[in-house]
């Protein structure tokens, strides 16, 4: 028992920041309905960021601070001087997903021109050897600050969508622009606001994620994997859904990689994800989208 407390609690830290990445994917979904394939690597280059402040002796709080501003502008910027476009010039869905690959491949150009592609460590303020003993259970200090930087991140992102005037716009432009622009709420600055806050997630799980992983071009690849598989699971139109979905499929990864094998941890993910979506096409949480043509 205490074995599987120990192992769920590791499954949850991981979860913690898949849940991170995930709330980004489906917040930019439910607004425009384009999936971000570039979501993680925006993470990646705003990670170097802080690498590159933390490497010259600044704070933890001044290296943070500077990735997610760095995160945040550049999701906002791709929006407005990228998507903007191509919509103004009838851009389809399909389209707006290529461009964020191609965002994608240019910011893993840049990383590695600017940084290098030689793996590296990224000099954290928190230990991720010095351990506490919570009953049964023993947890590093980092796997802790992992769990809260998860929970402050996902707190903070439901009062801005369900407490503030900004998020009741967020939500009425998800669900109709048409008739939010009607009502005139000015759908692109909200709709620009949600990527800047979308990519600032990822920024998060991405700065958390680094201590544990060599810091390298694409170390956000398979997070962000992980991120996309929990939106789909718990359902790419719901924020709730993403946490839930995140939180499932870490725990699964880590008691498989406990009682079965690590190999196995990836099929998991996909076997857990084909019974559900069988299931509940629109996921876990998820709701049918419907739309009035």
């Amino acid at each position: 028992m205490e074995k599987l407390l120990q192992y769920a609690l590791t499954g949850l830290s991981a979860g913690s920041l898949y849940a991170l990445v995930a709330l980004g994917i489906v917040l930019i979904y439910r607004s425009t309905r384009v999936l971000n394939f570039a979501h993680g690597d925006i993470a990646t280059l705003s990670t170097f960021v802080a690498f590159s402040l933390l490497s010259r002796q600044q704070s933890f709080v001044v290296a943070l601070a500077g990735s997610l501003a760095t995160g945040a502008a550049l999701g906002i910027a791709f929006y407005f001087v990228v998507l903007v476009r191509a919509q103004r010039r009838g851009a389809n869905l399909l389209g707006m997903v290529i461009l964020t690959l191609g965002l994608a491949l240019v910011i893993q150009g840049v990383v590695v021109y600017v940084w290098g592609a030689e793996p590296t460590s990224l000099p954290f303020p928190i230990s991720d050897t010095k351990t506490y003993k919570l009953g049964a259970v023993v947890v590093s200090q980092l796997s802790l600050a992992t769990i809260a930087a998860g929970l402050v991140g996902s707190g903070l992102l439901y009062l801005l969508v369900q407490k503030t005037r900004l998020g009741l716009a967020m939500r009425a432009t998800s669900e109709n622009v048409m008739a939010a622009q009607t009502l005139g709420i000015p759908t692109r600055l909200v709709l620009g606001v949600a990527w800047g806050v979308a990519s600032a997630l990822g920024v998060v799980a991405g700065v958390f994620l680094a201590p544990a992983l060599l810091l390298d071009p694409f170390f956000m690849l398979d997070p962000f994997l992980k991120g996309f598989a929990a939106a789909v699971l718990g359902g790419l139109n719901s924020l709730p859904g993403a946490v839930v979905g995140a939180l499932l499929l870490g725990v699964a990864e880590s008691l498989t990689g406990a009682y079965l094998t690590i190999a196995f941890k990836n099929t998991l993910d996909c076997v857990i994800i084909i019974i559900v979506l069988l299931v509940r096409p629109e996921g876990l949480l998820g709701k049918e989208f419907k739309e009035r043509v």
